[in-house]
């Protein structure tokens, strides 16, 4: 059984993953490094109030949108591939933001 969503090239599917991708991947993260010891609360109230954490901590969330663009590109399905990279670019950029600002 195939998911045909996934065998579409389409620029909008491409930003749509390479969106929600770091949240399932931050929500990962949470699980395994911060859980059952934090809250949710907790975790993003450290997040905020350690911003030397924020790329040790977007780093991973973005591991999953490198998987996706390479397997895009690899099956020549560019216009997709274009989309996941411009949403890690949206990503690094905010992660950055955050860090400095």
């Amino acid at each position: 059984m195939e998911i045909v969503i996934f065998k579409k090239d389409n620029l909008r599917l491409g930003l749509i993953l390479g969106l929600v991708a770091p949240l399932l991947s931050l929500v990962v993260y949470y699980f395994v490094k911060f859980y059952p010891l934090y809250t949710v609360r907790d975790f993003l109230n450290f997040i905020q109030s350690n911003k030397t954490q924020i790329t040790a901590i977007s780093v991973p969330c973005l591991v999953l949108n490198i998987v996706l663009f390479t397997v895009y590109i690899n099956s020549h399905r560019d216009k997709t591939a274009k989309g996941v990279f411009a949403a890690t670019l949206i990503y690094a950029i905010i992660a950055l933001l955050f860090k400095f600002i």
